[in-house]
């Protein structure tokens, strides 16, 4: 059996239209709270997949999305303080998993040449062969959405666009 389709304490109900229905008959917003709770667990569902993929290469989720986020920049290194920006996690989450990165050896912490008082984390080769072998691991999994096809991936995509702009979680730049 696939990983990712290992049913996690399956139910004989789903509970979350049980709770909409009985959501309903108090409050208002039933349908909101069932697609609020259900973005919940598939978060839930979703996150269980790739760490469980990531586990073999001792990595969590946010310690490969910091190497991968360094693998994708010009040169392999970038300010803490940036990194935090984009991966969009306080900066005290960023130093722990640079800490827990540069103990296994996958980054090293820099100065910056332009600005002592910038630190840059810059991915090793160790970093980048770990990346290069978790990426494809996790991406086998299929991020835990593998029953779904591409349209509907792209409208489930389309349909967190919305929110996530209307939350302010980023703003479209024209320019870029």
């Amino acid at each position: 059996m696939d990983v990712t389709s290992e049913p996690i304490n399956a139910l004989a109900f789903d509970p979350i239209a049980e709770a909409q229905h009985k959501w309903s008959e108090r409050w208002p917003e039933a349908d909101r709270m069932a697609a609020a709770t259900a973005l919940i667990r598939v978060q839930r569902i979703v996150m269980s997949s790739v760490e469980r993929a990531l586990a073999p290469f001792g990595l969590t989720f946010a310690r490969f999305e910091a190497l991968v986020l360094l693998t994708f920049s010009r040169e392999g290194r970038l300010p803490l303080g940036k990194m935090g920006a984009r991966l969009q996690v306080h900066p005290t989450s960023v130093t722990n998993a640079i800490d827990r990165l540069e103990a296994q050896g996958f980054v090293r912490r820099t100065g910056d040449p332009n600005d002592r008082r910038t630190t840059l984390a810059e991915i090793t080769p160790e970093g980048r062969m770990v990346v290069e072998k978790a990426t494809g691991a996790v991406t086998r999994t299929q991020f835990g959405l593998e029953m779904l096809r591409d349209a509907e991936l792209r409208e489930v995509s389309d349909i967190l666009f919305q929110v996530r702009l209307a939350a302010g979680d980023f703003r479209l730049d024209q320019s870029r």
